[in-house]
């Protein structure tokens, strides 16, 4: 059986397990440098789970950061019919691509 846990960072929750790799929103950390992630809903190892209300105490997931980037361009478009109004705009998130270390 798998360890994995789940976490919660920058609003949004990531199922991850030793050796995963995943890109989360921009975190303040440089590259290479280490990050702990605290806020831990759910830890499996095995048949043994442990579910927080709403974290669980004591858990932590450590991990590496690999690198910090933006993601691709997205198109935010606007447009009103029969008024001639229409708005471009583009728009790239910052993000941090993180390696899981040790659940």
């Amino acid at each position: 059986m798998k360890t994995f846990a789940i976490i919660e960072t920058g609003g949004k929750q990531y199922r991850v397990s030793a050796g995963d790799t995943l890109r989360v929103e921009k975190l303040n950390a440089t590259d290479g440098g280490d990050i702990v992630f605290d806020k831990v809903l759910l830890t499996a190892e095995g048949d043994a789970v442990r579910v927080g209300t709403p974290y669980v105490s004591g858990a932590r997931v450590g991990g590496k950061v690999v690198s910090q980037g933006r993601d691709r361009k997205k198109l935010v478009f606007k447009y009103h019919s029969k008024t001639r109004y229409r708005k471009k705009k583009t728009h790239r998130q910052p993000y941090t691509q993180v390696r899981i270390v040790k659940v």
